[in-house]
């Protein structure tokens, strides 16, 4: 049974999601970068964050029986950790201090993970909304 996630969990989540994102646009743009670079950048979370809520999505289907092809799945999870490695070679390869680097890597993975739990807080209310509907037919 799914339950409605607390407000406190959505809250939580938001304000990962809203931390990362907002962190990591702030240094970019900020940042000495040549324009070039921080188009890298930002195609590289922008990629991310998609990737992580395919696979988020995917998993999940998987799990409540929704069909989902083993390419979109594998798809799924080859963009995922692309990314990751993405980001990881473009700051490996940067010329920054190493504290700007970490700031980078811990506010994309913040950003990465506050938008799959945004995805799930979002599925999981939406699931609750639907048993509730049936719910309330079934009793008309």
């Amino acid at each position: 049974m799914t339950q409605k996630p607390s407000f406190a969990f959505v809250a939580a989540s938001w304000a990962a999601f809203g931390t990362g994102i907002i962190g990591y646009f702030a240094g970019l743009f900020r940042s000495e970068l040549y324009l070039s670079e921080k188009g890298y950048y930002f195609t590289v979370i922008m990629f991310g964050l998609f990737s992580v809520i395919s696979v988020q999505k995917s998993v999940r289907d998987r799990l409540e029986g929704v069909q989902v092809t083993d390419l979109y799945y594998g798809i799924s999870w080859f963009c995922t950790i692309l990314s990751i490695a993405l980001l990881v070679v473009g700051l490996w390869n940067a010329k920054m201090w190493g504290s700007e680097k970490g700031f980078y890597a811990f506010s994309f993975i913040l950003a990465l993970f506050g938008v799959i739990a945004i995805q799930k807080n979002t599925r999981d209310t939406l699931a609750v909304e639907q048993a509730e509907k049936e719910a309330k037919q079934l009793k008309q």
